[in-house]
């Protein structure tokens, strides 16, 4: 700084009245220091005193007042406080960790959020990483917004199109959630960390479908094939120490490859007929086969009943035979004529003759009989 008419703020020299003055040639440094060398000292020395006291005034000018050792102490001070605080210290906020790099290796990890100190850089560098945030994946699709705010999805087919274990192609889109367990880890054991996350997923993914039949992964064990992927995604980042944890795997999308669609649902459509003729079939069987046990049952049971009645006719007639025999040894005349009337009455039951019997008194008159009428009236023997 400079007084009002241009002078050195330190002030000039006192003179000496011993030897002879010299003029400062080009190039010289002013006369409160030493040469252009530096080290040596000027042909005209300072006076300290005087010009600390001349410092002192030109400050209290400054500051609208007398300028003192305490005013400048807290200034210094609190310059070298501001110092402190920017290069010194660092704010872990809620959620977040604080990776300390010594000379570029890493050192400690601050998980508690507050205030946190550490060397001034280059000794110390702070990186810090969110854990609690919650990150999006998207798999075989890519999500973009228009001016108006709507999403569009646009299908990668290098990404979404995978092969069953029935030798299918399904058009798949996995939305992938994941965080961060152990910032150290996440930082300094993986490279390019959301890249390596990705391929994982897609090896995991494509292992899973890859053992699983078409039809259950569009259809009902799409969250099977989600939760048994997230599993495996889970062990392999374990393997690498990434730091990374998946909180959610969500198939959003299975479906058949567009070029199949159709045959595909030609396919689905006979599956379906057949099943449907299958299901009529088993109700046919279901109504027909109680029917015909039933009727298994009766046979067998008029069966048992017709053996039974056989039986006991035939055990009756044998016992009338044997009663008639041996009514037959007692009495034989009267036998025979017993069974010779009770034949011929079976046997002239069903005659149709007619016998007149002359010795009935009728003298000569002939009796008159309706042949017609008692023909008609006689049934016929069969």
């Amino acid at each position: 700084m400079s007084d009002k008419k241009g002078k050195n703020p330190w002030g000039n020299a006192p003179k000496k009245s011993s030897g002879p003055k010299k003029t400062p040639q080009k190039g010289s440094s002013p006369s409160y220091g030493g040469g252009h060398n530096g080290g040596g000292r000027g042909n005209d020395p300072i006076d300290l005193n005087d010009a600390i006291r001349r410092a002192k005034e030109d400050f209290g000018g400054i500051f609208g007042g007398n300028f003192n050792g305490g005013v400048f102490g807290l200034i210094l001070g609190a310059v070298l406080i501001a110092l402190f605080v920017m290069l010194c210290t660092f704010i872990v906020k809620p959620g977040e960790q604080a990776v300390v790099q010594q000379f570029g290796a890493w050192d400690r990890t601050k998980t508690e959020e507050g205030l946190g100190f550490k060397l001034p850089w280059p000794i110390e560098n702070v990186t810090k990483v969110n854990v609690n945030e919650i990150r999006k994946m998207n798999i075989g699709f890519r999500e973009s917004y228009g001016r108006a705010g709507v999403g569009q999805s646009q299908d990668i087919a290098a990404e979404s199109l995978m092969l069953t274990s029935d030798r299918n192609i399904v058009d798949l889109d996995l939305v992938i959630q994941w965080n961060i367990k152990s910032a150290e880890d996440f930082l300094f054991n993986i490279k390019d960390q959301e890249d390596t996350i990705k391929k994982v997923v897609e090896s995991a993914i494509r292992e899973e479908v890859g053992q699983t039949n078409m039809f259950p992964i569009i259809t009902t064990e799409r969250d099977v094939v989600a939760q048994a992927t997230r599993a495996i995604i889970q062990e392999n980042l374990d393997e690498y120490n990434s730091g990374v944890n998946i909180t959610q795997v969500l198939i959003q999308r299975a479906e058949v490859h567009p070029d199949v669609q159709q045959a595909f649902q030609d396919v689905q459509s006979a599956k379906q007929d057949a099943e449907n003729f299958q299901n009529e079939a088993r109700a046919y069987r279901e109504g027909i086969l109680p029917q015909a046990r039933g009727q298994a049952i009766q046979l067998l049971q008029d069966a048992e009943a017709y053996k039974q009645s056989t039986v006991a006719k035939s055990n009756g007639d044998a016992e009338r035979f044997i009663s008639v025999y041996e009514s037959y040894l007692t009495g034989k005349d009267v036998t025979k004529k017993r069974i010779f009337l009770e034949t011929m009455e079976d046997v002239l039951s069903n005659a149709q003759k007619i016998i007149v019997d002359s010795n009935g008194g009728n003298g000569g008159v002939v009796p008159y009989l309706p042949l017609n009428e008692l023909n008609a009236s006689t049934p016929k023997k069969k």
